[in-house]
């Protein structure tokens, strides 16, 4: 057995965290390029403490998809302003315009020359500037993850750019900071943690260190998911929600994901409509054709024997099967009103190309089996 887990230099989690960030900050630089979220406000805890440590800072709001163009703007910014450090706080948006602008500043060319897909996708050779990365939501696990994704309008696609150096200096998980979550946000993002949690635990790349990180957040996001819905004021299930999407992301970065994000990549770039959306609208989907693929090709599989204990672990029963998480899992997004994809502007006609670009995903190839051409069309049609 052989496998690697890489994370950022340092995590800090827990409420009032945010606090710690001048201090944190003065001790790496002086000036500090922050990224936000386009719901400003989330910032103002930052950058008060930053005022505090007397931190000089510029501020630039990231869009919800950044793109290579809007990227490329803010990477010309940061090196305008001679910062010294990047400070990203906001969803994983925002985090993942961090990402390439600490990338940019000490790394030399253009963006594309770093890019997957469309780019010409060149290693990074040099340390990105320090890079904090603070999270206002709870679902992508930015924070941790060692690519940032960028969405290329004119390719009708969404690419990354993905290196180990990508992973921040500092992780600062805040759970105070996503209290303010419509409850929009709060669904969509949970599902995208819960997603995330559940792939890598089934993926053909899953080892010992992402399986017990997988393990804890899928019994987080379980029990609290459905409840920090029903009761956003809910402070314990706020923390089940950030630990579970930090968790998420640590697995991620460590174990590939599967279908649902394999999908999900290629029709971020076709449709309008959130990430974690998008997951959702496919999870049920993908669960129930890879399980029926497991028992009809490969009933000995490990695979199938997880997708049984996800099922315990989100219903609580000890006898679950694959198929009761399917049950679950579909219950959840009923309850949560997770809109179908042909709701979010998914057309038929379009089900071909959707399809052929998934097949060249990365998370595709981490699925537990392989599917066929049919079989994706399948999901893709069970889930309009």
């Amino acid at each position: 057995m052989r496998f690697e887990f890489a994370t950022p230099t340092r995590i800090i989690f827990g409420e009032g965290t945010i606090q710690e960030a001048g201090a944190i900050a003065a001790s790496i630089g002086k000036r500090a390029f922050v990224v936000t979220a386009k719901a400003a406000e989330t910032a103002g805890p930052l950058l008060e403490t930053l005022h505090k440590s007397r931190i000089e800072y510029r501020t630039i709001t990231a869009s919800r998809e950044p793109t290579t163009a809007t990227v490329k703007t803010a990477v010309e910014e940061a090196r305008q302003t001679a910062s010294d450090m990047v400070i990203a706080v906001g969803g994983g948006s925002a985090i993942d315009t961090g990402k390439v602008v600490a990338a940019m500043l000490t790394n030399a060319g253009e963006v594309e020359d770093y890019l997957e897909v469309v780019g010409a996708g060149q290693p990074l050779t040099q340390h990105p500037a320090p890079y904090i990365a603070i999270p206002t939501t709870a679902g992508t696990g930015a924070e941790v993850t060692r690519n940032a994704v960028l969405a290329v309008p004119e390719r009708g696609v969404k690419v990354s750019m993905r290196s180990a150096l990508l992973l921040p200096r500092l992780a600062l998980v805040d759970p105070e900071l996503t209290y303010s979550m419509p409850a929009s946000v709060t669904a969509g993002t949970g599902l995208d943690a819960l997603t995330q949690l559940m792939e890598a635990y089934v993926s053909n790349q899953a080892n010992p260190l992402t399986d017990g990180i997988c393990r804890q957040g899928l019994e987080r996001a379980g029990r609290s998911l459905r409840l920090v819905c029903e009761e956003p004021d809910n402070v314990p299930a706020r923390r089940d929600m950030s630990l579970a999407s930090l968790f998420g992301g640590l697995a991620l970065a460590n174990a590939k994901l599967g279908a649902v994000h394999g999908f999900a990549g290629p029709l971020g770039g076709m449709i309008s409509a959130a990430h974690g959306v998008i997951c959702a609208s496919l999870l049920p989907s993908v669960m129930q054709v890879n399980v029926r693929a497991l028992q009809n090709h490969a009933a000995d599989s490990q695979a199938l024997v997880r997708y049984d204990e996800v099922a315990g672990i989100l219903t609580g029963r000890a006898n679950a099967t694959a198929d009761d998480g399917v049950r679950w899992v579909q219950e959840l997004c009923a309850a949560l009103k997770v809109e179908p994809l042909g709701k979010l502007g998914l057309k038929q006609t379009a089900l071909p190309e959707a399809v052929a670009k998934s097949q060249n995903s990365s998370s595709m190839k981490g699925n537990p089996i392989l599917l066929s051409q049919d079989e994706l069309t399948r999901i893709l049609m069970m889930s309009l």
